[in-house]
């Protein structure tokens, strides 16, 4: 199986830039370190299930699930160190990026708004990679609009009894505790949702179906059939669930804008090595005048995108102010230009760019998702139309 060899590791150029103290060199520091111990090295993207069961123990215990959950909500979470967080891991590997993002995200709602409680018993498990969380908005028919929610959530005395479906869950069949929303009827449309903490062995949950993509990672359909949870597992108030979505959401999803830029950096970085090595025309690829102005495009299209991820994360860290819109700008952008850096990569590998086994074909599977997932692209311009008209 033909393969280049593996680089180092990604540019630290941008954390010169403002955006950054030295709590996050230190985090880069730690990061290079344990990304060269051979910590993500002989990753076995074939069985994804125990792949990302290992990938999070040695996260957990590496220290670095503490950016995803505010150090086991001990502290609010760094939407830079996440970011820097992610952007590293996907350099190396997507499943690595995956499992660390995951630990954020499923847990990100109960950090927010979950009872001191349910925060002492959820969260140090997750940090430590003991467990492993997921999160659950999608539905067959409600995935950009939440409102179409039909997952319901009854109230029965000291429960909620769950009934129906969520689709397109990442960690869905290996996740221990899932952060889950369902129709509660307080109100029509979104505001009347509400979400809930369910664990992987409550009665009436379970896995309707295992679901493969391009780029593998644990997907599942659940579902509940009259289960039972504890109404003290309720999150925030009732019919609170779609503001309490959309915050986590406005958290990490400057991180997948973040994970898309260490998929282009790794991309930009394989298409320089090649550039330089492949012999053509008597010269190198890299000698030709459309190879250097790809080049020249990818190196814009990433540090462009790159401004607008860690803008958007600094500006929700230090100024403490809304960053709805900047995280849309940064999501849309981001995975959108490492879509068309990736490609650039793999046209200039030629047919070596479509071989299994080489990083620039993993790449291009990779991204694909991040263009959807987290709200896809389509939709990132709606929400940045909306707060510019409001």
């Amino acid at each position: 199986m033909a393969s280049i060899t593996r680089l180092a590791g990604p540019s630290r150029d941008h954390l010169d830039w403002p955006f950054f103290d030295a709590t996050h060199l230190e985090l880069a520091e730690q990061l290079d370190r344990f990304a060269t111990s051979g910590a993500l090295s002989g990753i076995d993207h074939d069985d994804t299930d125990r792949t990302c069961r290992s990938l999070v123990k040695v996260l957990g215990e590496a220290g670095l699930l503490d950016a995803a959950t505010g150090g086991g909500g001990k502290a609010p979470i760094d939407s830079r160190a996440v970011c820097l967080t992610r952007e590293t891991l996907a350099w190396h590997d997507g499943l690595a990026d995956f499992a660390f993002a995951m630990q954020g995200l499923g847990t990100g709602a109960i950090g927010l708004v979950g009872s001191d409680a349910l925060k002492a018993l959820v969260l140090p498990k997750v940090q430590a990679g003991d467990w492993i969380s997921a999160f659950a908005l999608s539905e067959k028919d409600a995935g950009s609009d939440v409102a179409a929610m039909q997952c319901g959530a009854r109230r029965d005395g000291n429960h909620f009894v769950l009934d129906g479906e969520k689709t397109w869950i990442s960690n869905g069949g290996i996740a221990d505790v899932y952060t889950v929303f369902a129709r509660t009827g307080e109100a029509p449309g979104t505001r009347g949702i509400s979400a809930f903490v369910v664990f992987s062995d409550d009665p009436g949950f379970s896995i309707a179906e295992r679901i493969d993509v391009i780029a593998p990672h644990p997907l599942a359909t659940i579902r509940f059939e009259n289960c039972r949870v504890p109404a003290d597992r309720l999150l925030g108030e009732p019919g609170e669930g779609f503001k309490i979505a959309m915050r986590t959401l406005d958290i990490f999803r400057a991180s997948v804008a973040a994970a898309s830029l260490g998929f282009a950096r790794r991309a930009l970085d394989e298409a320089l090595a090649h550039a330089k090595a492949r012999p053509m025309f008597g010269a190198t690829l890299g000698d030709l005048q459309l190879t250097q102005a790809a080049l020249g495009d990818m190196a814009a299209e990433i540090d462009a995108a790159a401004l607008l991820t860690y803008r958007a994360a600094w500006r929700r860290d230090v100024q403490g102010l809304p960053t709805t819109k900047e995280a849309a700008m940064a999501k849309m952008v981001a995975t959108e230009n490492a879509q068309k850096v990736i490609d650039r990569a793999v046209q200039m590998f030629g047919g070596r760019g479509v071989q299994r086994g080489e990083i620039v074909e993993s790449l291009y599977r990779e991204i694909r998702a991040l263009r959807i997932y987290e709200g896809a692209t389509e939709v990132q311009k709606l929400i940045i139309a909306r707060e510019l008209m409001k």
